[in-house]
């Protein structure tokens, strides 16, 4: 099961090296040196490429690829390359909402529930004062819960949305700054529903066309039949270059499924640095442009150490990350999804931009690229940026490995499941989360959750650990998840749930077991259908209504059933409650016995 640490975002520590003094640097060629200053960024990184445009005024003034954007073909990443950008996206969708408010259709302080009514949140309280402003600062008291649309994936938004409603909250509203993508993604709704246009159409109209972004788009299969696309790449054991598959996020399209190239993020960045204007034309209202790259929201509170006098301020502000950079004013957010990472940020004082886009999962070169560019355009004095980040990571993996090795495993030997492996087949569903299915092939049990497939190893009694299934290189147990799954069981001792630690600082996810339905034709049903007497004056009538099978019982509603087995149905409305008929030796049905938690009621059928 894939760890999530940041999905869409990528948030590295950009200020640990700080120097203490910026002694400004004589302009000269701000440029030279480069190509062998990145090429040491690439070998070092073991990345595969990137590319990086720089934006002084309305002008691009260095716009170069580096590397490769298929490592099989040979093929390098030009200026023009198409990137995901990850959480670079929201920036394009909150400023859509900018554009509502600037037309009088919406106003940020107002409950959300107020445009949409339908929307509710964990609890009343929630539902009543979250507003919009919240959702666009990461405010709401909601964590990440990224696995919800993650793990269990889908690409419709109603779906994804709903979900919201049975996610807990970590914390009060306004209480503290909480990364949530759900939140984007319920701004993109918003806008669809006040403008009736899609989410895409809305981005498209009043940015992408405004600012000649022709090749930009929301979906990675459509950036895959684009003539310079780039391939996603991972790292494998740190050092081996791993091509990894496009995750397709339109579900979540607008809290980061955006494909750009460096050239026309460049164009998006001009409009910032000119105050929401491109060649002289208003593209986002200039009021707008001023409170997003404003403080909304404090990420975390701290005071400058006496060792880095010039590193402070973070802080949230409409789909940007407000920060200073060695003295200077930047606004800047990440992004990082399957393959790909990606920088955007602009120092508004110095009317200079940096795009750094990158096809490396999980990748410190945009951070490390972006701050080499940012000394020169800034004339600080140079810092070894490379060589200090790389240190700091291996020094951090290095700490891992030796906690893991100290670490004392609480497995118990020697132990086994408490039911067959069959048993434990089923659909599970979290309201908040979504829906998985747990089967059995040949001897192992695998959970599928969306797109991805996981081995279950038995860890102890009902416990079992995931390993993800590669669809080419199969399971590579080296690549442990701190994920368990613990199944449980009702009164009748049969498996009814899962639980899963999905989220930090919330209790385990319960996962409730429905057993999955197995094909069954009307003319099948047939041979169940009549009336079976537990005794004289107590029955129990089967019959078949839009195709599937009914049981009514005198004094009880009707129960629709759910064929899980030969001759064996579980009641859908009501855990651990099955029936299993009983048939002769020339197949013929001749009674019925009710499982229930508290017994067995066995009924013949009458003729």
């Amino acid at each position: 099961m894939k760890k999530i640490i940041t999905v869409l975002f990528l948030l590295v520590c950009m200020f640990s090296f700080a120097q203490k003094k910026n002694k400004r640097v004589e302009k000269t060629d701000r440029f030279a040196g480069l190509d062998t200053t990145f090429e040491k960024v690439l070998k070092d990184w073991h990345a595969a490429g990137f590319a990086v445009a720089v934006v002084e005024k309305n002008k691009v003034v260095y716009a170069k690829g580096f590397g490769y954007r298929d490592i099989d073909k040979k093929l390098p990443v030009t200026p023009n390359t198409l990137f995901a950008i990850g959480s670079c996206t929201k920036a394009f969708t909150a400023s859509q909402i900018g554009l509502l408010q600037k037309d009088g259709k919406i106003e940020y302080d107002k409950p959300v529930h107020d445009y949409l009514p339908e929307m509710k949140f964990y609890n009343d309280n929630m539902t009543t004062n979250i507003t919009i402003r919240d959702i666009m600062t990461h405010r709401t008291g909601l964590p990440r819960h990224d696995y919800s649309w993650y793990l269990f994936s889908t690409h419709s938004r109603d779906s994804l949305i709903k979900r919201i409603q049975y996610q807990e909250p970590t914390a009060g509203i306004r209480e503290k700054w909480q990364y949530n993508n759900f939140m984007f993604l319920l701004q993109g709704v918003i806008t669809e529903k006040l403008t009736h246009k899609s989410w895409e159409n809305n981005v498209k109209e009043n940015v992408f066309d405004k600012l000649d972004m022709k090749r930009s788009n929301f979906s990675v299969t459509v950036m895959a039949k684009d003539e310079d696309a780039s391939i996603g790449y991972g790292l494998k054991k740190d050092s081996i270059i791993k091509k990894l598959d496009y995750y397709n996020i339109d579900g979540m399209g607008p809290a980061g499924s955006i494909n750009s190239s460096v050239n026309e993020m460049a164009k998006w960045v001009t409009t910032w640095i000119y105050g929401g204007k491109y060649n002289d034309k208003e593209i986002l209202p200039s009021q707008y442009v001023s409170e997003a790259q404003s403080s909304q929201m404090v990420i975390g509170a701290a005071l400058p150490s006496k060792e880095h006098p010039d590193v402070h301020l973070s802080n949230y502000g409409f789909g940007w990350m407000i920060a200073s950079y060695r003295g200077h004013y930047r606004v800047e957010h990440g992004g990082n999804i399957n393959g790909f990472s990606a920088s955007t940020c602009f120092f508004p004082s110095d009317s200079i931009g940096i795009i750094v886009l990158s096809n490396q999962d999980g990748s410190s070169v945009p951070s490390v690229v972006r701050n080499i560019i940012a000394d020169r355009m800034l004339h600080l004095s140079a810092f070894a940026w490379n060589d200090s980040l790389k240190a700091a990571s291996t020094k951090a993996k290095n700490a891992a490995k030796e906690a893991e090795k100290k670490a004392s495993s609480n497995q118990k030997e020697n132990t086994r499941p408490s039911h067959p492996l069959k048993d434990y087949e089923g659909m599970y569903t979290h309201l908040g989360y979504g829906t998985g299915e747990i089967f059995l092939k040949n001897d192992s049990l695998f959970l599928k959750a969306g797109d991805e497939l996981n081995w279950l190893k038995h860890f102890h009694y009902d416990i079992f650990q995931p390993f993800e299934v590669d669809k080419k290189e199969g399971i590579d147990t080296s690549e442990k998840s701190p994920t368990r799954l613990h199944f449980t069981m009702n009164d009748a001792g049969e498996i009814n749930a899962v639980l899963m630690q999905l989220e930090p600082g919330l209790e385990s996810m319960k996962f409730v077991r429905k057993a999955k339905a197995k094909p069954i034709t009307a003319d099948e049903l047939k041979k169940y259908e009549g009336v079976y007497e537990f005794a004289p004056g107590a029955e129990a009538k089967f019959y078949i209504k839009t195709e599937k099978l009914y049981a009514f019982v005198a004094g009880q509603p009707e129960y629709e059933l759910v064929n899980v087995d030969i001759n064996k149905f579980a009641l859908k409305a009501l855990d651990g409650y099955a029936a299993k008929f009983e048939t002769d030796e020339k197949g013929n049905v001749t009674a019925v016995t009710f499982m229930q938690p508290n017994g067995n009621f066995k009924a013949t059928r009458k003729k």
